[in-house]
């Protein structure tokens, strides 16, 4: 367990911990709990935290405590060594470790951070559980609403909107030729989704990727505009397959989603087929 953002509620944090513990040997190192302004203590710390648990071949996961702000900052200090791969699980801030990581070409799991997870419900763990010890592919994900009609095959790789295009112009972006584009974001009004959005078609990266697959966009309407309109409307533009509405996000529930493997988008019927599991 680590903490590579913002530090996090007490109580949330011992329930999501209570729950892992019923299945796996969970550890944390001491200094877990530190704060430093917004951050869950210095970078040195949560860089460290971070490196220890990548390169210890003992650990079979890293699950972050919490999102918020914070992950871009380690994302200079940070080596990928020689270790076994472990899946790193965690969403929204984390997206920018998750980037790092899929330039190695490793599994990641867009899932709930533990101060999250206690709130999920059995199904939500159920699904998160299945992703980290069944190699087999998942049953695919249907009831989506198509934007753009089509299909399209790819690895699966993004996030969260807002940390995604922080990493633009950097050597972090997680790489995108021939990808399906998975995004998700919360509390941001339908203008600055649109901002967002622009900004990754003027930087190429709708000419690179294949699909368009998109999660929940929580709080983000506004008296002006609906998101979802907004989004549509943009899909449009790029003219890739994209279907919207597949719970994982800022969202109850928030269903994990392995990132790093191989899918299948038919937006036409709304479906997404994972062609792969997370494990060997």
């Amino acid at each position: 367990m680590i903490a590579p953002s913002g530090p996090f509620d007490l109580p949330a944090f011992e329930t999501g911990l209570a729950l892992l513990r019923r299945r796996y040997h969970v550890t944390h190192a001491p200094d877990i709990f530190a704060r430093a302004r917004y951050l869950a203590g210095d970078d040195t710390r949560r860089a460290r935290e971070l490196q220890d648990a990548l390169d210890d071949d003992a650990v079979g996961a890293i699950f972050c405590a919490r999102g918020g702000y914070g992950a871009m900052r380690l994302l200079p200090r940070l080596v990928l060594g020689k270790a076994k791969p472990k899946h790193l699980v965690g969403f929204s801030d984390v997206t920018a470790l998750h980037a790092w990581l899929l330039q190695s070409k490793r599994v990641c799991l867009h899932a709930p951070v533990l101060t999250q997870l206690g709130r999920q419900g059995s199904e939500v763990a159920s699904g998160l559980y299945r992703w980290l010890e069944d190699p087999s592919p998942p049953a695919p994900w249907t009831g989506a609403a198509c934007f753009v009609e089509g299909r399209a095959e790819g690895t699966l790789v993004g996030g969260n909107l807002s940390v995604l295009t922080r990493l633009l112009g950097t050597r972090f972006l997680p790489p995108l030729d021939g990808a399906l584009l998975f995004l998700e974001d919360v509390g941001e009004r339908p203008y600055r989704l649109d901002r967002m959005w622009t900004h990754l078609a003027l930087a190429g990266v709708f000419e690179r990727v294949r699909g368009l697959v998109l999660g929940t966009f929580t709080d983000c309407d506004d008296k002006d505009a609906s998101a979802l309109e907004v989004l549509r409307d943009l899909a449009k533009e790029t003219g890739l397959p994209c279907a919207q509405g597949f719970s994982s996000g800022h969202s109850d529930p928030n269903h994990a989603l392995a990132l790093g493997i191989h899918a299948r988008l038919d937006a036409t019927s709304g479906t997404l087929t994972f062609l792969e599991g997370a494990v060997a």
